[in-house]
């Protein structure tokens, strides 16, 4: 379908081959088994390049994907809430926003006050402040609760927050603190012994205790008194 002559061309090594006319192109194109492809067609002459078309038609819609997957991120997503609204209809409502925030779109909840409800304008701001403290683990408010008329207002915006680690135990002291623990307690295996050196008198006070009682045993002795000599 390319009727002008001559074009410039790239082949399929993406190398610049010059100007050259279009049925030579096609030519070469036909001898390696691709395609002829207008590029830049408001070129003077008009650019075009040998390669493989449904793989780049393939390669062209991949982009355009990606493209839309990285628009949708940016996205608003609406949530409507009631000022008297229950428990179960806010837990449905911050589980799905809770969704939307986890996929990276920004989150915007809307109260709509009807009749008497503007007489009580410090529940919605109550209600906005609830889902905001259900939601501060994945995200962060960018507009606080504002007043537009008989609406209120509140814009979320994802954001993971980094979890504490615990503190390391005892026993997991890393390799450093390992090293450096028998240097410190090398001046107690010393000094145990002294302590332990002390008491050695008692030793001596067993052995005296079995020289007190022989005396004592000669006190309760009795006598032995010889008979007298017979006449």
């Amino acid at each position: 379908m390319i009727r002008i002559s001559p074009i410039r061309l790239i082949d399929e090594n993406n190398e610049q081959v010059g100007v050259i006319e279009t049925i030579e192109a096609k030519r070469r194109a036909k001898e390696v088994g691709l395609d002829l492809v207008e590029v830049s067609p408001q070129s003077a002459p008009p650019v075009c390049r040998i390669m493989d078309y449904g793989k780049w038609k393939y390669q062209q819609k991949k982009k355009e994907q990606k493209a839309r997957s990285h628009s949708k991120q940016s996205e608003l997503k609406e949530l409507r809430l009631r000022p008297q609204i229950d428990e179960h209809d806010l837990d449905i409502k911050t589980k799905r926003s809770r969704e939307f925030l986890d996929e990276g779109h920004k989150v915007q909840f809307t109260i709509q006050f009807k009749g008497r409800e503007m007489a009580h304008r410090e529940l919605g701001i109550d209600l906005m402040r609830q889902v905001a403290g259900l939601l501060e683990d994945v995200s962060k408010v960018e507009q606080p609760p504002r007043s537009l008329g008989r609406r209120m207002t509140m814009t979320l915006v994802p954001e993971r927050k980094q979890v504490q680690k615990p503190p390391k135990a005892e026993g997991s002291a890393s390799p450093a603190a390992k090293e450096s623990a028998p240097a410190d307690k090398a001046p107690v295996a010393k000094a145990a012994p002294a302590a332990k050196a002390a008491p050695k008198p008692a030793p001596e006070a067993k052995e005296s205790a079995p020289a007190k009682e022989p005396a004592a045993a000669a006190k309760a002795k009795p006598k032995k008194v010889e008979p007298a000599p017979s006449t």
